[in-house]
């Protein structure tokens, strides 16, 4: 099979390869599965980088979410040839290749609402989104929630959860085509940090109250005009830092101004609350009915152009999701 493999690190569009590989095989719980779609996450360049928390052997296949088809089901499986899931398929074997395999156990049904590319897309974004605003941040109906990166793949999905909640969602961009997407996602005031004060315009809509939550997958900067605009009582979220820039929070002003700072990782849940993230997909999924949650694909790429969206994804030059669609071999049953 085809697959994108890193041999050494760095930057995504150097060091990404496009390899034969022999086709991989399930084990005992295991499910081979045929990649549908494949979604880009920031993780993925970080791992190109060798700058993410987990640094799998070199040569890996980057891709950490999938929508799959199940091909072939190892001993003690348990889920049926044909049925499409979303998976985590476990480093070094990611999903930026026509094959995957991942344990039957961690799988998860697609939602029937969502075509591949918005499926693949669901499961890491979303997730992140409501265990961080509602088990983390606990947001509460007629509250403020200000969403850093709005029209990106994770504010998105954020903006989407936050309306869900009844919040009141102010979202930050960088740009007019992010803000226009950021509208149209359901933003109630959309704010572009190049030509607008962040702190400023927060206040004047919360009549100098502040954003109860903020959902910061940036970092750098972005914190620092979180920490000026949060209310009393407020809730700082870190979610990620896609500036590059980690923070140093002064612990002497969330003292004086009396607000909280929440840590969310939310792969820790899969060890130590699974009952919680498979909760959360039947809710998700139920929200996917209902066309309460939609997520945003920006784009669909073939697999050849997979090291080219993944260098724009860790840019920041990106909207919504952008998702690989390997599609299938020819000769293959669909």
């Amino acid at each position: 099979m085809k697959a994108w493999r890193v041999h050494e690190n760095g930057e995504p569009r150097e060091v990404m390869r496009l390899d034969e590989v022999p086709d991989p095989a399930a084990g005992p719980g295991q499910l081979l599965l045929r990649v549908r779609a494949a979604n880009v996450n920031f993780p993925d360049a970080l791992l190109c980088r060798g700058h993410y928390q987990v640094r799998p052997p070199l040569p890996f296949t980057p891709g950490v979410e999938i929508c799959g088809e199940v091909v072939a089901a190892g001993e003690g499986a348990g889920i049926g040839i044909g049925a499409r899931v979303l998976a985590q398929p476990p480093l070094p074997g990611g999903g930026f290749a026509e094959y995957a395999v991942a344990d039957a156990a961690a799988v998860r049904p697609a939602p029937e609402a969502l075509d591949d590319a918005e499926a693949a897309a669901l499961h890491i974004g979303y997730q992140t989104g409501w265990f961080g605003l509602h088990r983390r941040a606990r947001l509460q109906a007629g509250e403020t929630l200000l969403v850093h990166a709005a029209a990106g793949g994770v504010g998105s999905a954020a903006v989407q959860l936050g309306k869900a909640a009844g919040a009141t969602v102010i979202g930050v961009v960088g740009g007019e085509d992010k803000a226009r997407t950021a509208r149209e996602l359901g933003c109630d005031l959309v704010v572009d940090r190049r030509s607008e004060d962040i702190v400023a315009a927060v206040k004047e809509a919360t009549g100098g109250r502040g954003a109860d939550v903020v959902y910061d997958p940036v970092g750098g900067d972005a914190y620092t005009k979180s920490a000026k605009c949060v209310a009393f009582e407020g809730r700082i979220l870190v979610v990620g830092f896609a500036s590059g820039a980690i923070p140093s929070p002064a612990l002497n002003h969330a003292l004086v101004k009396n607000y909280a700072i929440l840590g969310l990782h939310w792969g820790l849940y899969n060890t130590y609350d699974p009952a919680a993230v498979r909760a959360c997909h039947e809710e998700l999924t139920e929200f996917a009915a209902q066309g309460v949650i939609k997520p945003l694909v920006s784009e669909r790429v073939p697999l050849d152009g997979t090291a080219d969206a993944v260098q724009r994804v860790a840019d920041g030059t990106t909207t919504g999701r952008v998702v690989v669609t390997p599609g299938f071999r020819k000769g293959d049953a669909r």
